[in-house]
């Protein structure tokens, strides 16, 4: 199946938060596309971008089904890596061009629910007219719900079940795993690809350890949740975004090997041409390109040199 990157849409869409006061209704003859949507991917684009169509033959609305949080976060969050906060990931949602984005609280009482009860709980007398979903789609307690249990729903309540495999040009499937990975590995290229977009990190600018501004280039630090710590170790050419302004810049990710025992895991971003005091200010960070890994440098006029270097990269390629 070819996958498609949708246009980043100007309009927003509802934000709907499953409370006492979600009225169910909303689902009457909708097309949904159900997930959890992690990176919001090329192959969840995709996904969505059939909820999209299937909704406009129709007339229905289109809407996405996701929860607050990554089920994983109850589940294993000693061993999750995530490519989005799960803010970021639900207003990236809103901007996909569908009408609506339905956010369920995912909670350990809810998780404990037979696939029935889930979906009962889900929809309960309002069902959609169609349902896209990705081929390995679970849901219920301990994953029991399949594809085939949703089909059987779909048939008994009107539904059409449309369950798709997500993948690239290559074949190979189109996962957040897949490009976890890719990540880790440092590819920024193609995890880029499979994204649809430059992968980023953002947060609030926090002092350093200083070295960089004693070397002739002063960094900004962000320190990255243990969560979002997907990238791989090493220096990274990158754009960074300032209030709405961009900046060419040279990143690195990671404990640097010269001051090791005097650091710990961060992201020190070396902005070109920029003059001025970022303290407490916000930052988007978006990675094109990986330089170099991680080295232990035998004295300072060597670091020096190899971080102009990359600098020199950054100005002449970006």
């Amino acid at each position: 199946m070819r996958v498609v990157c949708f246009r980043r849409e100007l309009f927003v869409a509802q934000i709907f938060k499953v409370d006492e006061n979600f009225d169910q209704s909303l689902f009457n003859g909708a097309s949904c596309a159900f997930g959890v949507f992690d990176g919001v991917h090329k192959g969840h684009q995709f996904l969505i971008e059939c909820a999209k169509q299937s909704a406009k033959a129709s007339g229905g609305k289109s809407l996405v089904l996701t929860f607050d949080i990554d089920p994983d976060e109850v589940f294993r969050s000693d061993q999750l890596k995530k490519l989005m906060t799960n803010s970021d990931r639900i207003a990236t949602l809103a901007r996909t061009g569908v009408d609506g984005v339905v956010v369920f609280p995912f909670t350990t009482k809810f998780a404990a629910s037979t696939p029935e009860e889930f979906l009962r709980k889900t929809f309960g007398d309002s069902v959609p007219a169609y349902l896209h979903v990705g081929f390995d789609f679970k849901f219920g307690a301990r994953a029991k719900g399949t594809v085939d249990d949703l089909r059987f729903w779909g048939e008994t309540n009107g539904t059409i079940i449309d369950a798709h495999g997500l993948k690239s040009e290559d074949g190979a499937p189109i996962t957040a795993t897949r490009i976890r990975m890719l990540l880790g590995e440092g590819d920024i290229v193609e995890a880029n690809r499979l994204l649809g977009y430059p992968y980023y990190v953002g947060g609030r600018v926090e002092p350093g350890r200083g070295e960089g501004a004693d070397m002739g280039f002063r960094t900004a630090n962000l320190e990255i949740d243990k969560l979002m710590r997907v990238l791989g170790d090493g220096v990274y050419a990158a754009w960074t975004d300032v209030e709405g302004k961009r900046y060419k810049a040279a990143v690195n990710v990671g404990v640097p090997a010269t001051f090791a025992d005097r650091s710990h895991a961060t992201c020190e971003v070396h902005l070109l041409d920029f003059d001025g005091d970022l303290y407490g200010r916000n930052i988007r960070v978006e990675f094109l390109h990986w330089l170099r890994p991680m080295k232990k440098f035998d004295d300072i006029d060597e670091l020096i040199a190899t971080v102009k270097g990359n600098i020199a990269w950054v100005r002449e390629n970006l």
